[in-house]
């Protein structure tokens, strides 16, 4: 017997090495010092500008979406996911990503498969200027079903720590902006799949014309989380009151949906207000809430609802927000909601 007989091909993980190097080098930023395949990543961070230069570090999955992904055979998309996701996570701390490694599991190795998941983290990683510093790619044959992976993503990214976004400034009478998803991003997709494929009947082909003409489901559910990056970082940037940015907070709309994502950056003694006639919930969303027979409650804590980022902001800074916002392309946004006094809780109205 031999490894490739127990359902382990070296030759194929080395197949995808290769691969993966090439992908990874055009990610490559000034402090990248290794190349793909050495056992640690190294990467010597430039702090020109910062007084206090502040690590800041997040890991995240994909979920269930990767099996929208399987039915529909499409596997380039969800490496993007991944990187917008954990990008998101260290954004609304006022950090800016500096590198990422991913973790590729699955149970038999596909070179074909593998490279295309790992071609939409390098796009990712471009898109976001973060360089693929290393990652992983495990076959473990019988831990996972065949055609099946699982994916993760770690990500280190840097800010000054006069510049840190906390929610520690925020107070009653502030304002909320909602800035628009993309979609489900990477949450709630086992209700999601629930309701479209065994409620529904539909599958990764079907096209839903109140939903969306001429699209298949399969692409609705797949478009690729957004990354906000580039509308904050230019809210970031600016000044008030002596303050850094514009910015008194940040929370991105990922599990648990606004419900329980906007408390986490709230201070003691605050609750928010939302106006849920402030938007219109994009058709996907109204549709799996209708065939589904979900509650608002649910759909709220289980779903972004069509809110991918909400921003903190002062009513008096409203429209230097705006302007920022327009400058960058951000142009489809809304005031949703407004910070009271309380412990923490999100009342809709």
């Amino acid at each position: 017997m031999d490894y490739k007989s127990s359902g382990v091909d070296i030759d194929a993980g080395n197949e995808v090495v290769q691969r993966v190097k090439r992908l990874a080098r055009d990610t490559f930023t000034p402090g990248v010092l290794s190349d793909i395949g050495a056992f640690g990543g190294l990467f010597q961070p430039s702090f020109d500008g910062m007084k206090e230069p502040v690590l800041v570090a997040s890991a995240d999955g994909v979920g269930t979406k990767l099996k929208v992904g399987f039915l529909a055979g499409k596997h380039n998309t969800v490496g993007r996911d991944l990187v917008n996701h954990c990008v998101n996570d260290i954004l609304v701390q006022g950090a800016s990503p500096l590198f990422f490694l991913d973790y590729l599991a699955t149970g038999r190795l596909s070179p074909d498969i593998s490279a295309a998941v790992i071609e939409g983290v390098a796009v990712g990683c471009r898109e976001n200027n973060c360089a693929l510093l290393g990652g992983e790619t495990a076959e473990m044959p019988g831990f996972y079903a065949d055609g099946e992976y699982d994916l993760a993503g770690f990500i280190v990214g840097a800010v000054d720590r006069t510049r840190l976004v906390d929610g520690k400034r925020i107070k009653p009478g502030d304002l909320l902006i909602g800035l628009p998803s993309s979609g489900l991003h990477t949450n709630g997709y086992s209700l999601a799949r629930r309701i479209l494929f065994d409620v529904n009947g539909l599958s990764v082909d079907s096209v839903v014309d109140t939903v969306e003409p001429s699209v298949k489901i399969g692409d609705l559910l797949l478009r690729p989380h957004r990354s906000y990056l580039k509308p904050i970082r230019s809210l970031l940037a600016a000044e008030s009151n002596g303050h850094p940015g514009l910015v008194k907070g940040l929370a991105h709309i990922t599990g648990g949906g606004l419900t329980d994502n906007v408390p986490r950056v709230l201070p003691k003694g605050t609750s928010v207000k939302i106006n849920r006639s402030a938007w219109v919930v994009p058709p996907l969303f109204r549709m799996l809430q209708k065939s589904g027979n979900v509650s608002n409650e649910e759909m709220f804590r289980t779903f972004n609802m069509g809110i991918g980022l909400i921003v903190f902001c002062e009513p008096a800074h409203l429209d230097e927000v705006r302007v920022r916002l327009e400058e960058v392309g951000e142009t489809d946004w809304w005031v949703v909601g407004q910070v009271t006094t309380g412990e923490g809780s999100v009342e809709y109205v």
